[in-house]
């Protein structure tokens, strides 16, 4: 019986040494080494990450992405040579543009074809899967890539690549290897992890705190802009307090987190694509964005001419965005957490205006009254048909506040943003990046960081086909982990057409003439799920049939531990 150890051992206990708790796997030839010293640790009862079968590439870096934005840490995805990568495209996107930590895993064509080498090519696929520069398919999403060349030095690789994925900005990495070396017989490997930790985070210079701090002190309508602050439950409370010490609004801008409390009186709501000013932003005096991508669209929405505006950024440059500019008078790389502490501090020993950050508290609340009784108003039944918002509203009410909602709903992305009321750190996520599909597979992610908390995820019907519900709903049926899944049935791709109606408001597309986004005949989308991961299905056509519906899959979830998918056919602006 074999019991050798090899690099791809040494890599195993690399992964786990580093807190790897799981590998989100599609397998192939490339990874013969890695499934024997799996079946090997298995009988010999030592420990590693535990394997996730995934059916499907884009589910498995999704469940990973979902996963790290539940924790905080990189698991692994692996995937078979250039054909399983380039099937993590769209994935691969979400977790680049989302700053979300994975450490991806491919192996390449064996090197070797006349048994040079244990693991030479043996299946004719070895040749056909021989490409010149694997790793460059995705180097420009990568924060770090590199191949593991020889046995010797494969943990020093492997966790300095956890190194990259951990420190700011994070985001994913890329190993590769061949066949053979991940095979070779090697002296058992040793570091010291703590040798190895992520980059500290970055604080403000000194001159920085005092001059944003009395900049917003004395603006008589500072905002604060974010969309990803919400990465840190630290972050949040900072910026509350010093919201609330000085009368600031907090307006968010494409969230993928909850960055601040809805219920609190100082937000503002939160802005997407709509093709109109925002009033908050146009009304600012001082803006200060901290960790957000796309503050505003200036096309037709940006801050007056003679605002001041002040960023502050995990990643001020954008350094994977060629076009990108906002034209801040002061730009700053820290992190959001850090830099609202000092912030704070700095205030605590500076004098406040007391009638200003009253007059400042009052104009925010009442505009934020003003919000709420709108979204009341828009969330009311009408008649038979569901709207997006009256669906939401009974959603929120049917998970309570403590579920962790995962929105994709695209054309509805403010919709969710707004009407789910989230008011804790950690309960609303988005992937934080374009690509479409992310939703199913986090959710299942998801449910593994955190059992106890009930998934839901709120998707639109395009997403829903982009998510592989199939290999989605079969994952949560092996692996435990049920969730509601309500999908925003809206006929089709509704995002291009949008988008053309807004180029050419007067062309034929806008007309609403057949442009090949309908999705007639419709599929039964909550069947997939049922066929697939025997999930509780139920379609809905009619606003009375909503809270019932949601009312018994909350309840499946909970009670019968497995998912629960309501299709709602739905209507809006």
């Amino acid at each position: 019986m074999e019991t050798a150890y090899t690099t791809a051992t040494a890599f195993l206990e690399a992964l786990q040494e580093t807190g790897v708790e799981y590998v989100f796997a599609n397998l192939g030839s490339d990874h013969t080494s890695l499934i024997e010293a799996l079946a090997l640790a298995r009988n010999t009862g030592r420990e590693t990450p535990r394997v996730v079968t995934c059916p499907h590439e884009m589910v498995a870096l999704s469940a990973a992405h979902g996963y790290a934005q539940m924790t905080g840490r990189a698991q692994a995805v692996f995937v078979h040579v250039e054909c399983g990568t380039q099937s993590l495209a769209g994935a691969i996107h979400n977790a680049a543009k989302g700053r979300v930590p994975v450490i991806i895993f491919a192996g390449t064509s064996p090197a070797t074809q006349e048994g040079e080498l244990r693991g030479s090519r043996n299946e004719f696929i070895h040749w056909l899967q021989d490409v010149f520069d694997q790793r460059g398919l995705v180097r420009g999403y990568m924060r770090y890539d590199h191949e593991i060349r020889v046995p010797a030095n494969v943990k020093q690789i492997a966790y300095r690549a956890m190194q990259f994925a951990h420190s700011e900005p994070r985001g994913p990495v890329y190993l590769t290897a061949c066949r053979e070396v991940m095979e070779q017989e090697i002296p058992q490997v040793r570091l010291d992890p703590t040798r190895w930790t992520p980059t500290s985070p970055a604080a403000l210079p000194p001159e920085a705190q005092y001059l944003v701090a009395s900049a917003l002190a004395a603006a008589r309508r500072p905002i604060v802009i974010t969309s990803y602050l919400g990465r840190s439950a630290t972050a949040i409370d900072q910026l509350v307090k010093l919201c609330h010490r000085l009368g600031v609004g907090v307006l968010e801008s494409v969230p993928s987190y909850m960055n601040f409390p809805h219920d609190d009186p100082l937000y503002q709501g939160s802005q997407w694509n709509e093709q109109r000013q925002n009033p908050a932003l146009a009304e600012a005096d001082l803006v200060l964005v901290i960790d957000s991508d796309v503050p505003w669209i200036p096309l037709v929405n940006r801050p007056t001419p003679t605002a001041r505006i002040i960023h502050i950024d995990i990643d001020p440059l954008k350094q994977q965005i060629p076009l990108w500019y906002i034209g801040a008078q002061h730009t700053f790389f820290a992190e959001a957490g850090v830099a609202l502490r000092q912030l704070n501090e700095c205030i605590e020993r500076s004098p406040i205006d007391a009638r200003l950050v009253s007059e400042r508290y009052a104009y925010y609340e009442l505009r934020h009254r003003q919000r709420q009784i709108e979204l009341q108003r828009r969330e009311q039944s009408n008649g038979a048909v569901i709207t997006p918002e009256y669906l939401t509203a009974c959603v929120a009410r049917a998970v309570g506040p403590d579920a962790v909602v995962l929105s994709e709903a695209v054309t509805n992305y403010r919709v969710v943003a707004e009407h789910s009321g989230r008011t804790k750190p950690g309960t609303l996520f988005a992937s934080g990046g374009g690509s479409l599909g992310w939703n199913g597979g986090a959710a299942v992610g998801a449910k593994l960081a955190r059992p106890d908390a009930l998934i839901v995820s709120l998707i639109g019907d395009g997403s829903y086909m982009f998510s592989i519900p199939s290999s989605v709903h079969w994952m949560a049926r092996r692996y435990g982990t049920p969730f509601l899944q309500v999908i925003y049935n809206n006929g089709g791709w509704k995002a291009p057409r949008a988008s053309t109606a807004a180029v050419h408001p007067d062309g034929f597309a806008s007309r609403g003439e057949n442009i090949g986004t309908s999705f007639e005949p419709a599929p039964d989308y909550a069947a997939i799920a049922a066929a697939a991961g025997d999930a509780y299905a139920q379609s809905i056509k009619h606003s009375a049939e909503v809270v019932a519906a949601l009312e018994r899959a909350v309840r499946v979830v909970r009670e019968e531990r497995r998912c629960a998918v309501i299709c709602a056919t739905v209507s809006g602006e």
